[in-house]
């Protein structure tokens, strides 16, 4: 009964006011597959956005139910500190949206094969094959056949392992009254084939290709009903397994990347058709409960979108990010400690700022490097800067967060890279991810020091830089610089960074600053102003003073993309907030605080969100956006945003999203791409001299790819 009163009592009253955090991570999936949805994007857009939509809801469950399951087990009675759910409750309202936005994403496939078709390129469906196209599909099973090797168990004994993030054929077979399954691993195949015929491409799934000639294969047994079978595994498993200093970092997370793939099953999703008897069967060989399992129509692999060929008016424009700013190499250390310079992807090119390590590399007064990596490309280019700037006799100390989720292996493998290179290589904290974006440079003049300090929105990868929407301030503010040296030497040690001035370094310099900015604007009442853009928001004591930012008038605008666990618009409490999120062809992933307007104006860009464990568990970095050439840059993001009618959805009380009416304004994306492309620096007064490129890179840059190539299996593109 005291269970239920609290329900009813201060639980209930939040219900009112915030939304519990898998709820609006759904959410925010489900405008994804919205994207999906609209006529107006373009085709094969479309189509990528449904493959978007699949790839979220595999991660969310992998993670987010993952821990779910566990604190279902070990804290049952644990209620959500926001929402006042309990475990099992929030499991059950994602298994019931996740069916329910199911019926969508099915709506959403068979309306864009059948607008695929009508282009002629074809997805087979077998059930309603033709001759021809059997037979052309029959050849290609005889390509593959020899790459499948079928497992065959009797009916009564248990299934054998089967591996998260796989597919699998599961045939159920007969000879006489002998009932046998078999088991067909899918991995040493791939997910697609294709064909033309006529000027028509026809696309082939490979696991319907198999299931439809099973016979072939299975030459001795009577075929029944085959599917195809996908687990979902709790990837919620690093932390318990790499906790400690004294083990090797390295060791331990390629220990956990084994065990992750053998964690219990969260979901199990089924392409196709069984008899009720047979469905029951298979789920109790699963040992999975009925309710996390998914019948679907839609193959979980879509990624024949990248072989359709003569068909880019189905696709976006196309945007390449824009490579010239007017800065030559050699002429960015002149320009910086005189102006600071911000970068905005993917409507700028992110070589600048490889450019910029390549001077520091060659200019003798350079004495270090110092970064923070948290997730970086296949054959990095900012890798091959910092080796080079290595084998030029620099020290080059990087940080390498190896538990960056599902990108571990890549770090591990950057890590015995780099340090091959001639770099220190760091892991961060045994108790806290450095999750920071934090690079400096140090130089000496005689005997003086100076610094140049970049601290960006997003990681230095050069791939995401082209997709996602982050931002990059570059500065010779000698307080930035030293505090930046600060923070590399409190990691090095193995310490939480002390709290700064000039940055702000989560967890002790972050969410203080933050309250104590809110508080400035609830001081000026209905004329404060706050503008924050974060892709997710749920820390319980942000949202209480953005609450109380809103009761004193305060004008309130929140831009966030994902989670927002706050509902704007409840008289008396959030009447003065609104919320946007925008889903575009690019990923919005900026994060940008503002606080006051005009003179009266502060403005901050950095690498966290307003999430729990951003504020409290991560290692951030953020700086003040301080001239007025880059403060007008960022309100230009913050106007675009605020213009956007094509791309953005505004949060409703009830917690629903619906397009803006009213008014004209075109994508914020589109906006800011023309503005940002166009930009270069205009200093009249900056004419220096042409430093070079110093001596030739090529020798050293060879080496770097050869052993890139080794290391990533011959995927490297870098020239």
């Amino acid at each position: 009964m005291a269970a239920k009163d609290k329900k009813n009592g201060p639980e209930k009253q939040r219900e009112s006011t915030y939304i519990n955090r898998e709820i609006s991570w759904l959410s925010f999936n489900q405008r994804v597959l919205l994207e999906a949805a609209d006529p107006t994007v373009p085709l094969l857009e479309r189509l990528k956005f449904l493959m978007i939509y699949q790839s979220n809801l595999e991660e969310f469950y992998r993670v987010r139910i993952g821990i779910l399951t566990h604190h279902a087990l070990l804290t049952p009675e644990q209620r959500d500190p926001i929402s006042g759910m309990l475990p099992e409750e929030q499991i059950q309202a994602v298994l019931r949206i996740t069916r329910e936005q199911q019926t969508l994403m099915e709506s959403v496939w068979k309306g864009i094969r059948e607008e695929l078709r009508s282009h002629k390129v074809d997805v087979l469906d077998f059930k309603r094959i033709n001759k021809v196209d059997e037979l052309m599909s029959k050849k290609l099973f005889g390509d593959i056949k020899g790459l499948l090797n079928p497992q065959i168990i009797d009916a009564g004994n248990q299934l054998p392992f089967l591996w998260g993030e796989e597919s699998y054929i599961v045939a159920f077979l007969s000879r006489g009254n002998e009932q046998k399954i078999a088991i067909i691993a899918l991995d040493r195949v791939p997910g697609y084939l294709s064909f033309e015929i006529d000027g028509c491409q026809k696309i082939v799934m490979t696991s319907q290709l198999v299931r439809h000639f099973l016979p072939l294969l299975m030459k001795k047994e009577t075929v029944g009903q085959s599917v195809e079978v996908k687990v979902t595994r709790n990837a919620d498993v690093f932390l318990s397994s790499v906790a400690g200093r004294e083990e090797d970092f390295r060791q331990k997370t390629a220990s956990m990347l084994s065990k992750r793939k053998r964690e219990m099953p969260v979901r199990v999703q089924i392409c196709g058709k069984l008899s009720d008897g047979e469905k029951a069967l298979l789920i109790k060989k699963l040992r999975v409960p009925e309710k996390s399992v998914f019948i679907t129509s839609v193959p979980f692999d879509l990624s024949f979108r990248s072989c359709i060929s003569n068909q880019d008016h189905f696709r976006y424009e196309e945007r390449k990010p824009a490579r010239e700013i007017g800065l030559k190499k050699g002429e960015y250390f002149s320009y910086i400690e005189k102006h600071d310079l911000l970068l905005s992807f993917p409507f700028q090119s992110m070589m600048p700022f490889v450019d910029l390590i390549y001077e520091a590399a060659d200019d003798p007064e350079v004495l270090s490097i110092k970064i923070t990596l948290y997730r970086m490309s296949v054959s990095s280019k900012i890798a091959a800067a910092l080796a080079y700037a290595a084998d030029r006799g620099k020290d080059v100390l990087c940080l390498l967060e190896l538990r960056a989720r599902f990108d571990e292996q890549n770090n591990i493998d950057y890590s015995e890279m780099l340090e091959d290179a001639g770099c220190r290589v760091i892991y961060g904290l045994p108790d806290k991810k450095v999750h920071s974006k934090l690079f400096v440079i140090t130089r000496q003049h005689g005997g003086n020091i100076s610094y140049i300090t970049q601290v960006g929105t997003g990681n230095y990868n050069e791939v995401t830089g082209e997709q996602y929407t982050d931002l990059s301030l570059i500065t010779a503010d000698e307080a930035a610089g030293r505090e930046a040296e600060a923070t590399f030497a409190a990691l090095s040690s193995g310490e939480i960074p002390p709290e700064m001035h000039t940055l702000w370094i989560a967890p002790l310099s972050f969410k203080n600053r933050v309250l104590d900015f809110l508080d400035r604007e609830i001081a000026k009442g209905s004329q404060g102003r706050v503008a924050i853009k974060v892709n997710s928001l749920n820390s319980l004591e942000i949202m209480e003073k953005l609450i109380e930012c809103s009761r004193a008038g305060v004008r309130v605008e929140l831009f966030i993309r994902g989670i927002c666990c706050l509902r704007p618009g409840i008289p008396g409490k959030t009447d003065n907030i609104v919320v946007k999120s925008v889903i575009g062809r690019w990923l919005e992933h900026s994060r940008i605080y503002k606080f006051g307007e005009g003179e009266d104006e502060r403005l901050f860009i950095g690498s966290g969100d307003l999430l729990n464990r951003n504020l409290e568990r991560r290692v951030e970095a953020f700086v003040e956006v301080k001239t007025p050439e880059t403060r007008q840059q960022i309100n230009q993001i913050l106007l675009a945003l605020r213009n956007d009618r094509e791309k953005s959805r505004v949060m409703q009380p009830d917690g629903s999203y619906v397009r803006e009416s009213g008014g004209e304004g075109t994508s914020s994306q589109e906006a800011l791409y023309r503005y940002f492309s166009q930009i270069r620096v205009t200093d009249p007064a900056f004419h220096p001299e042409a430093a070079g490129d110093g001596e030739n890179r090529e020798p050293v840059l060879d080496s770097l790819f050869r052993k890139i190539k080794g290391f990533f299996g011959g995927k490297t593109a870098a020239k």
